[in-house]
């Protein structure tokens, strides 16, 4: 049987989430509202943090950078799932598939370390109070977020190299609605072992090393938590980081449960179902989380909303 490498493929066939014709109507009426609501969400939150000088905090910077990211990170995959779920083609081409994989890795690591960034940024605020405008200065904060950028870039660039060296023969067709790189792993024939122990090395050492920041972080604040006096002050400070926390469970929860085991038909096939929660609905989630829970920004809407009804 020929072998073929990523040189000499033309496209892909993407399997999707299903065969039926009646389930992927429903499916591609169900995502494209929840993209729209990303969408809107979102760019919404980012526009508002600008608009808003009661959000000019470094805890409001990194979470326009947050959005930024999930607009991104839905982006990248939404649009050729809708596709190809009304498509009778479901392909994607092989410079196509790349880029998706680049930009997909790119974009975890960057999201992981964002929200390991807002750990380090709820402990100054909690621990150290006094100090937190010195010390998280606009500069600060400007390092700190390139940091993410510039480093799931290289990250994801090497993978992508390596996902090149993969070697495929016989049908072209990925188990998956997105370019990801257990489903391409169990399909390439050579050329494997360097990339399905680079992926877990390199996704066990991220994970683990910015989930370790979250955790100390979180290991300072309770502490500092504790040592206050006033129950009032105690019940802000667990306020304002309850909707950290959740976006970090759920966002951890489903890339560990995805990218931490060998790829294998079964792990592959629940990885798709869990891939769906994690590049659709967790972007949109964030938002809501963000702005439902937080006091902040549920006031700084309200102002936009009064300013933008009242009469001129």
């Amino acid at each position: 049987m020929e072998m073929l490498n990523f040189t000499d493929v033309t496209e892909f066939i993407l399997l999707g989430l299903t065969s039926q014709k009646e389930l992927q109507i429903l499916f591609f009426i169900i995502f494209l509202v929840v993209y729209f609501v990303t969408l809107v969400g979102n760019i919404g939150m980012i526009m508002l943090i600008k608009a808003s000088p009661q959000l000019n905090s470094p805890l409001y910077f990194f979470l326009s950078h947050l959005s930024f990211i999930d607009v991104l990170f839905s982006s990248n995959v939404t649009p050729k799932m809708l596709e190809n779920l009304l498509s009778k083609t479901k392909t994607i081409s092989y410079v196509g598939c790349l880029v998706q994989c680049f930009l997909f890795i790119a974009l975890v690591h960057v999201e992981i370390f964002i929200l390991a960034v807002m750990a380090f940024d709820r402990y100054m605020a909690i621990g150290n109070p006094l100090l937190y405008n010195s010390k998280m200065s606009r500069i600060v904060c400007i390092r700190l977020i390139s940091f993410p950028y510039v480093y799931g870039s290289l990250t994801s660039l090497a993978a992508t190299l390596w996902t090149y060296g993969l070697y495929f023969c016989g049908k072209l067709e990925i188990n998956h609605f997105y370019c990801a790189d257990p489903p391409l792993i169990k399909m390439a024939c050579a050329g494997t072992f360097v990339k399905e122990y680079t992926m877990l090395i390199l996704a066990g050492i991220n994970f683990t090393y910015s989930l370790i920041v979250v955790i100390l972080s979180y290991v300072f604040i309770l502490i500092a938590i504790l040592r206050m006096h006033s129950a009032e002050g105690r019940r802000k400070a667990f306020s304002t980081c309850g909707s950290h926390l959740t976006a970090v469970s759920i966002f951890y929860g489903t890339l560990i449960f995805m990218y931490l085991r060998r790829p294998t038909k079964e792990s592959v096939e629940q990885g798709k179902m869990v891939a769906v929660f994690y590049t659709t609905v967790i972007p949109m989630l964030n938002t809501m989380i963000y702005s439902l829970r937080n006091k902040d920004v549920k006031e700084a809407m309200d102002k936009v909303i009064s300013r933008a009804c009242l009469p001129k």
